[in-house]
């Protein structure tokens, strides 16, 4: 996988998108800084859109008004009927879909890039919904480069296009950028930083592979989320019993084993991990998730290799089309020279660009 060199698309339409939670104040104030200048901006030849993404929530600086945007961008959601009765973010979503999409459609933005923070211990992790998309996993090593001083990490959850829920599932390619620890409904100066940080390296990466720089291939560590854990219950009145416990809190990303402590319950008991395998924990204690009854994540790590990249450039398409109408154009000589009893060896080059997962 690593040897082999894959031409890919330009990336020339870039969507940044922020307060698609209005309580996670780093993409708010970022996006707000941005919006300052323009709304819509070339940067080395790279046009990128900025969007407020929920801008009633925003102004309540709650997470969401009615419902959770940034579950509202399956197909079933997107390609749903709208009333009156309507809840404000599934509406939006389908604003944002039109504005940005539509999803799964060659009209969609190139990349999507939405940002989040989290009260959980995660530093910056790009979430994605496929494995093989080679733009994002190498923006992804990309980030890893230039940002030593913080772990950068790629979380993979594993769903189909159109179950896809989150808002940079719209764009061809997309990711979240989730940055913590961040307490909702305030702005801290380090996180934020880190965040324009990030971005700045995203647009930096964008516009080396638009202007043809071979980006080489290797391996990268890769967390797919396996399931989501709650929190010890209450049968009769469902309300929590337990809180996570502290040698687990703020210990995102290091490795949960069998009978390590999970949770400690209001009585003084720990209760263990009963899991036969052990797993990566992420979102622990995340706030937001309190709603959700999901008290952690656990996810398994891998390596993923991916391949050289490069972009094509302009005329190179063009070029790839003519070789393959001579390429059929030998193939139907072939075949009628074998059928006079000839015999003829014709060697062709291939290029793929099948291989950038469920966002294409």
């Amino acid at each position: 996988m690593e040897g082999r060199e894959v031409m890919l698309p330009t990336v020339s339409r870039v969507a940044l998108c922020g307060g698609t939670h209005g309580n996670e104040l780093s993409g708010v104030y970022l996006v707000r800084e941005r919006l300052k200048r323009k709304r819509k901006v070339e940067e080395d030849h790279i046009s990128v859109v900025t969007v407020m993404s929920n801008p009633r929530a925003v102004q309540q600086c709650r997470r969401y008004t009615e419902t959770d945007l940034n579950r509202c961008f399956t197909h079933a959601t997107l390609s749903g009927p709208v009333t009156d009765k309507t809840p404000y973010e599934i509406v939006r979503s389908q604003e944002l879909n039109t504005l940005l999409g539509p999803k799964g459609s060659p009209e969609a933005m190139d990349l999507v890039c939405d940002l989040h923070n989290t009260t959980a211990n995660m530093g910056l992790c790009l979430i994605a919904y496929s494995d093989c998309d080679w733009i994002s996993l190498h923006i992804y090593r990309y980030l890893q480069r230039q940002m030593s001083d913080i772990p950068v990490r790629f979380i993979h959850f594993d769903l189909p296009l159109n179950e896809a829920y989150s808002l940079d599932s719209v764009g061809k390619h997309g990711f979240a950028i989730e940055i913590g620890p961040q307490a909702h409904g305030v702005v801290r100066s380090n996180i934020l930083s880190t965040m324009q940080e990030g971005v700045q390296h995203m647009l930096e990466w964008v516009h080396l592979f638009n202007s043809g720089t071979q980006f080489e291939g290797g391996k990268v560590d890769v967390y797919t989320m396996v399931k989501n854990v709650d929190y010890p219950r209450d049968f009769e009145t469902h309300g929590i019993t337990a809180a996570i416990h502290p040698q687990l809190q703020d210990r995102d990303f290091c490795l949960l084993r069998p009978n390590d402590p999970v949770f400690q319950t209001f009585s003084g008991e720990t209760l263990k991990y009963k899991g036969t395998e052990p797993l990566y924990p992420f979102f622990i204690n995340e706030c937001a998730y309190y709603e959700k009854g999901i008290a952690l994540s656990l996810a398994r790590q891998r390596s993923v290799g991916i391949p050289s990249i490069r972009s094509e450039r302009e005329g190179e398409q063009g070029k790839r089309e003519s070789s393959a109408d001579e390429m059929e154009e030998e193939e139907k000589i072939q075949g009628e020279m074998e059928g006079e009893g000839y015999q003829k060896l014709i060697e062709y080059g291939e290029e793929s660009d099948s291989l950038n997962g469920q966002h294409n």
